[in-house]
């Protein structure tokens, strides 16, 4: 059997190694830390369980796919729980809006209070879900392999290639559509979903809404870390060797062919290797060559943004909040000029909140809640973080205290932080950036690095930093790809 050794086991990693497994592979897995999952891990403190990166579930049918590609059923391993209402915002000027994971019922809530008409709504979401259709290339395909465009399902996706909007900028191409500067705001945000500015990427990534209030919004029954647990599970089924709390040292490479890993100083011979690794990462520390062209070229792209992430145990309830809330700062174009101009904290950002307690009540103590409250926040490049975060955690306190009318610091019976050179040190994702580069550029989703190496021979990569890009879905779609391309080229 080929053998194959996967570094990292992220969702792109863990779904690679399903598949590749499935299909006969002999396939060890090596994760850096001590679970599965990368960035969506599970944080337990002072009886209060927090999910500790991703939140919302979304494009569910990418995960029953994999599940049912290998004969299994993913209801018999997951519980997915579509939320709705979805979002509860809360703007500057003290106004609120729920939405819905329903398209209709999500422009009659925008039409009833705000002045933007359901009929516009209606529209923007007949928009987006023409951009999701044509976007099928792009998001299910590797865009750097020729037999991609001599499929005619890619034909004509090109010839929808207008439906993109790729010349406008997200925000540009959603004034066509709304007035109220609420609205606007409410799907620039969207931005932020890859961590880029809505005021630089492209409307290509109006796509999203379509995704949210089409397809849906969901919760995962016992927290998003039960995702990569059962993807774990599937893998050992499938016959998958997991290694937790082992580094890999190198990818030993004989010329132009890849020969295998180093792992506590042994040399573990593969065919294939496939890394999950930030892209910078593999490069500079495994590859050892942090001058390579594909290296310097992707180094000079902008990074996506970072995080700042409180968890807090609150010992009360707070009934008015959902399992997603928004708490919008005042200027929204200032806070993305903070961060991808000024490369500086935002003043006063946006504050997002998540309570998992709400669908799941074991997360936090009786009468409590678990608060998963993040701010977007500029790359890690040698900012001192803990003095920045006192400043920061006045700011988050103001603002939600100012859109619930009630204060909040008082109830913090627990607190952990996660700041972005933790979020470096831990998932290796250079700078911290949550989703590798940014889509701040027309040309963003080719420039993201190819799923097979064209120096390397038997060399893969896949996850955030891989096309097709960062979050969830699109995780697990790249090590679909990157699955289909090994059995494709290593026979």
């Amino acid at each position: 059997m080929t053998r194959v050794g996967v570094i990292g086991a992220g969702l792109g990693g863990l779904s690679a190694a399903v598949r590749l497994a499935h299909h006969g592979y002999q396939v060890d897995l090596y994760e850096q830390q001590t679970f599965s999952g990368g960035k969506a891990g599970s944080l337990n403190r002072d009886g209060y369980r927090f999910d500790s990166g991703p939140s919302l579930l979304t494009m569910p049918d990418v995960f029953n796919q994999l599940f049912a590609e290998v004969g299994a059923n993913r209801e018999d391993y997951l519980s997915f729980i579509r939320l709705d209402p979805l979002c509860h915002y809360y703007f500057a000027d003290g106004s609120e809006l729920q939405s819905y994971s329903d398209s209709g019922r999500m422009a009659e809530e925008i039409g009833a209070k705000t002045e933007d008409s359901a009929a516009h709504v209606l529209a923007y979401f007949e928009y987006s879900r023409q951009i999701y259709e044509a976007a099928g290339l792009f998001l299910f395909n590797s865009l750097h392999e020729w037999s991609t465009y001599a499929r005619w399902r890619t034909l004509k996706s090109l010839l929808r290639l207008k439906r993109l909007d790729p010349l406008r900028s997200l925000d540009k191409a959603n004034r066509g559509f709304f007035q109220d500067p609420r609205i606007l705001q409410l799907f620039d945000r969207y931005a932020t979903y890859n961590g880029s500015d809505p005021y630089q990427m492209p409307a290509t990534f109006n796509l999203i809404p379509h995704v949210e209030y089409a397809l849906g919004g969901y919760a995962v029954r016992g927290g998003i870390a039960a995702l990569p647990a059962a993807l774990a599970l599937l893998a050992r089924e499938q016959g998958v060797t997991i290694h937790t709390g082992v580094p890999v040292e190198a990818i030993n490479v004989d010329g132009r062919r890849v020969r295998g890993l180093t792992v506590g100083g042994e040399k573990m011979p593969y065919e294939v290797v496939i890394s999950n690794a930030d892209v910078l990462t593999t490069y500079g520390q495994l590859l050892k060559r942090p001058q390579s062209r594909w290296a310097r070229r992707y180094r000079r792209l902008e990074p996506s943004s970072s995080a700042l992430v409180f968890y807090w145990g609150l010992d009360r309830s707070f009934p008015d909040l959902g399992v997603h809330n928004i708490f919008f700062s005042p200027d929204y174009r200032r806070e993305f000029d903070d961060i991808f101009t000024r490369r500086r904290c935002p003043e006063e950002p946006t504050v997002y909140i998540n309570i998992t307690s709400k669908v799941d009540p074991e997360d936090a103590p009786v009468g409590g809640e678990n608060w998963f409250v993040m701010v977007n926040v500029p790359p890690h490049r040698g900012q001192d973080w803990p003095a920045k975060i006192p400043r920061l955690r006045q700011s988050i306190l103001r603002r939600i205290e100012t859109g619930l009318r009630i204060s909040v610091n008082p109830h913090i019976a627990t607190e952990s932080i996660l700041n972005p050179a933790d979020i470096e040190t831990a998932t290796g994702s250079t700078y911290g950036s949550l989703y590798g580069i940014s889509s701040n550029s027309r040309l963003a989703a080719f420039r993201r690095h190819p799923n097979r190496s064209r120096l390397i021979r038997g060399l893969y990569f896949c996850g955030g930093s891989a096309h097709p890009g960062g979050g969830m879905p699109l995780a697990v779609l790249s090590g679909k790809i990157t699955a289909d391309l090994v059995r494709n080229h290593e026979q």
